[in-house]
């Protein structure tokens, strides 16, 4: 490999990953209000109705131009998304209907305007079909311009309008009450959702688009309850998927960008729901058995304060055997006197014989209230 080519392939990925990391952080962070909003299909069934746009425009100009196919498909991708707020609104049929109704038929619109396209005489509508997958190895700079202008308008009208999206995301009834427009703000969020989508299409695809979307920002909500830390997290995910899926991708032949930029982000997702302080399935399970340990722990001292209640002496050496009686569905007693005597709050005097130590018995007066209820144990 010479060194013109080398440069030539640094330039390709620079390029590339440039334009999924923009494309990341604004499907991430736009993604949020769908996410919480409950309307996470709805990047999947505007990136599917946008395809007819993407025909339509490429049939009516005879321009494969960047500009000229995201405005057809961000024209088709906003009517469908009129269409199914109109369909909920005045008929009996549900969001989850009208979201599945639209994009079959839009698509199914678009799958057959495509393969009209195809069979042309004329070699002009080579590529189109990219679409459906995706294909970010062959961004451009001025594709990486488009991505840029759109999606920094976009995040820019989310920030003019972000207490009001704040508030339609978590009281859209409430929102409504005071007097907001929130038909139209429900528009202007959906709209800005369709920039998003339509100006990814080209590196990810139709199919795969509403991953982005999804994704970052359900990896985001499991660290943090705050919507702005939530969309800052959400749009570094997405980046972070973006430039990581495109250097992996030019590793080896035969990796297609855009599926593993979306794998990247379903890593991160995977990643976030194991191990998010707040809500990751290993950190729950660690605080469960922690929690489980400390009961275990209470029953067992409080066992030993009832028995010392009995005798002269609170360091009174008990019999194993009576505090597994006592605690008989906990078990584990042998395990948490062993567990006890390593923290010096029990003492084994002899086999099997064990006793609260002053720092136990300390200890189980106040795990227990033992002394707030009755009176303490006199200490011998």
């Amino acid at each position: 490999m010479d060194l013109s080519t080398f440069f030539n392939i640094d330039y390709t990925l620079r390029t590339v990953a440039l334009g999924a990391g923009i494309l990341g952080i604004v499907s991430g962070a736009l993604g949020c209000f769908a996410v919480l909003r409950k309307q996470s299909l709805v990047g999947d069934a505007m990136s599917h109705a946008a395809l007819p746009g993407i025909v339509l425009a490429f049939m009516l100009t005879r321009s494969k131009s960047s500009l000229v196919l995201v405005l057809g498909a961000a024209l088709a991708g906003w009517i469908g998304m009129l269409l199914i707020i109109n369909i909920v609104r005045y008929t009996r049929i549900k969001e989850d209907g009208a979201l599945a109704l639209i994009l079959s038929v839009f698509f199914g619109f678009g799958l057959m305007l495509l393969t009209y396209v195809q069979r042309l005489p004329d070699a002009t509508q080579a590529g189109l079909d990219k679409f459906l997958f995706g294909q970010a190895a062959a961004l451009l700079r001025q594709d990486v311009i488009i991505i840029g202008v759109l999606g920094g308008l976009a995040l820019l009208v989310m920030g003019l309008f972000w207490k009001e999206f704040k508030l339609l995301s978590f009281d859209h009834e409430f929102g409504a009450t005071l007097g907001l427009p929130a038909r139209a703000l429900d528009v202007l969020l959906t709209s800005l959702l369709v920039i998003a989508i339509v100006i990814g299409l080209q590196a990810v695809g139709v199919v795969l688009m509403s991953a982005l979307i999804v994704a970052p920002a359900a990896a985001a909500r499991q660290w943090t309850d705050r919507l702005s830390v939530m969309v800052a997290l959400a749009g570094f995910f997405g980046a972070l998927a973006g430039v990581t899926g495109a250097a992996i991708s030019s590793l080896g032949a035969g990796l297609s960008t855009g599926p593993v930029i979306v794998l990247c982000a379903s890593l991160i997702v995977l990643f976030s729901l194991l191990f998010a302080p707040n809500r990751g399935l290993v950190w729950r399970w660690a605080r469960q058995q922690r929690n489980k340990r400390t009961l275990q722990d209470t029953a067992v001292l409080s066992a030993m304060m009832t028995l010392a209640k009995q005798h002269d002496t609170p360091y009174h050496a008990h019999n194993i055997n009576v505090l597994r009686v006592m605690n008989l569905k906990r078990g584990g007693v042998q395990r948490t006197l062993e567990v006890l005597e390593a923290e010096g709050l029990v003492a084994e005097q002899s086999d099997d014989l064990w006793a609260l130590t002053p720092a136990g018995l300390e200890a189980a007066q106040e795990r227990t209230r033992f002394g707030a209820q009755t009176a303490p144990v006199e200490m011998a």
